[in-house]
């Protein structure tokens, strides 16, 4: 429906925005179509004007609509932290034109973001300042996530298309303010401390890294474009390929955003179980981050310590899905099965089993001088400024930001439970494995609240023939039930037409998905607002003027997952 600029926008120009999308065309949230070259005068209203306040740049997506006169939008999430509300913002563009003014002036983490959807979609942002591809290789040809790609077409990667940055020294060391001999050098991929999928090329003065660049992409599958040729359902395996050291919680973030488009809910006894699951799963991500953390830096007990948890979570996943690491535990509508009969009785195992382990690393090291020169004061970053570069979840919780999706869009049993957010005010390397530990308490303090509440009993899975596979001795014995599987194998639940934004707190912080249906039984588009691509964005501004060992304690703390960076 077309509209007047709303109030809110009043100190922009008349037609900056050119439509609002609501009643006749409902959403989830409030949408606007903005003019392509009012967009950084209406991002930079909606940030600085303390009515609004819309601070936190959460996504940028492409959508292609090739049937469409203007066949791109680029779509803008952001998030208004002070005010816990959002707005969507949208810039339509064509075929022939697809340009757009850069954000990175209002929104540093728009960096990133808008290189995505040059490499991805071909949009063309003026003023950025390194438009390049990110998640495929310089040799790539064409736009990946266009309708018309050939999903089956492969680019190789030869010798020559091999990125080799040109690094600059500070001015500071052009003038001759440096003792030592400059050099770059060359970290990863195939390097442990890269995690084997990042690269960092990084200019040295002596020890300290005076300039630096990372490039990505080495772990890209391009699952949006696959989630297209797939079924609402057969997605989710796919999901837990995103950071597949919590798995479970990407399952419930892409199942809860597609139960919503249906305008249904799990049943009671499949959501106590959700989010107790996803509370383990985010203990068990928590201990691998600060494990492999500490193993990075030297202290080997404590990633055994802290791995020994993982382990023992990993069996309570198995007895509930079958699989350990992906476990693709959840289904739309509930979960993949009925709940094991000793559920409960491993779940007050772990709740006797973590916390002694919790407390021997802690006693090892908040206070461990080798381990707090390495870490305090390392790479840190103040609150507003993790915020103008995007970031959520437990790192931007320990540069003071108390922001979690947990309360403050409370979904599940989370409002059901008494838990604190921990935050912290250094925003270092020390302080985000600090705010990792107190979480884990918070997560166990949760459960522990759960459990005593009692298994809500019923079934595990919405009993909606249209969404839900029939029980197998129904497929065997009732032709509708059969029917029923029939077409829901073949078909896939048929989502209507419309769009929505669905989140919940990953391990890392707010993991979002974006879906859009055109009533098919296939997603016509998924993006998945992957909460540590923002935080890796950063990489480089954190450890410059750091010592390259710093690097790999900053690297440890961000806990960049390359399944969730890259999908």
């Amino acid at each position: 429906m077309i509209a007047e600029a709303p109030p809110l926008l009043d100190r922009l120009p008349a037609g900056a925005v050119v439509a609002q999308e609501g009643p006749d065309a409902p959403t989830d949230q409030p949408t606007w179509i903005v003019r392509r070259d009012s967009l950084v005068d209406v991002l930079r209203e909606l940030k600085e004007n303390p009515r609004q306040r819309f601070d936190l740049l959460l996504d940028l997506c492409g959508v292609d609509y090739p049937d469409r006169e203007e066949r791109f939008e680029a779509v803008y999430h952001l998030y208004s932290i002070p005010r816990g509300e959002r707005l969507r913002l949208k810039v339509r563009l064509t075929e022939a034109d697809p340009v757009l003014p850069s954000a990175i002036p209002v929104h540093k983490g728009a960096d990133w973001f808008e290189r995505e959807a040059y490499d991805l979609f071909g949009f063309q942002f003026t003023g950025h300042p390194n438009l390049r591809r990110i998640l495929t290789h310089d040799g790539f040809q064409g736009h990946a996530l266009r309708k018309d790609y050939d999903s089956a077409r492969r680019w190789i990667l030869t010798e020559e298309n091999i990125y080799q940055p040109k690094l600059v020294a500070p001015r500071s060391l052009e003038n001759g303010d440096s003792m030592f001999e400059r050099m770059t050098v060359n970290i990863g991929p195939s390097h442990p401390a890269m995690h084997g999928t990042f690269r960092l090329i990084a200019m040295l003065d002596g020890e300290t890294i005076v300039a630096s660049e990372v490039e990505i992409g080495y772990l890209h599958r391009c699952f949006e474009k696959m989630a297209e040729t797939h079924t609402w359902q057969q997605v989710i395996p796919y999901t837990d390929r995103l950071n597949y050291c919590s798995s479970f919680i990407n399952n419930v973030g892409y199942c809860r955003t597609v139960e919503q488009m249906l305008g249904i809910e799990a049943p009671p006894r499949a959501v106590w179980a959700r989010t107790i699951l996803s509370e383990f799963s985010r203990i068990m991500d928590h201990c691998v981050c600060n494990g492999a953390t500490l193993v990075d830096l030297g202290a080997l007990t404590n990633f055994w310590y802290l791995f020994q948890p993982r382990e023992e979570i990993y069996s309570l996943l198995e007895s509930v899905t079958g699989a350990r690491l992906t476990v693709s535990g959840c289904r739309i509508g509930g979960l993949i099965a009925e709940l094991p009969p000793d559920f409960i009785a491993r779940c007050e195992h772990l709740l006797e089993f973590i916390p002694p382990l919790v407390d021997d690393v802690e006693k090892l090291i908040h206070k461990n001088r080798i381990f707090m020169d390495r870490s305090v004061g390392i790479a840190a970053i103040a609150g507003e400024e993790a915020v103008n570069w995007g970031w959520t979840g437990p790192c931007l919780r320990a540069s003071g930001v108390a922001y979690d999706v947990r309360k403050a869009h409370p979904y599940d049993l989370y409002d059901k439970v008494e838990w604190e957010v921990p935050v912290l005010l250094g925003g270092d390397v020390y302080d985000r494995f600090k705010v990792r530990m107190l979480e884990i308490r918070q997560s166990l303090r949760i459960i522990r609240q759960l459990l005593d509440r009692g298994m809500p009993a019923g079934r595990t899975i919405i009993d909606d023939p249209h969404v839900a596979l029939p029980p197998k001795d129904a497929c065997y014995n009732q032709m509708e039930s059969m029917i029923y599987h029939f077409k829901l194998i073949m078909d896939g639940i048929q989502v209507p037409p419309g769009e929505r934004y669905g989140m919940v707190e990953g391990a890392n912080g707010e993991l979002g998905f974006y879906c859009i249906s055109d009533g098919g039984g296939k997603p016509y588009r998924i993006k998945v607002r992957p909460p540590c691509f923002p935080i890796f964005s950063t990489f480089s501004t954190l450890v410059n003027g750091h010592t390259l060992s710093d690097a790999i304690a900053t690297l440890g703390g961000l806990n960049v997952i390359a399944g969730e960076l890259e999908r």
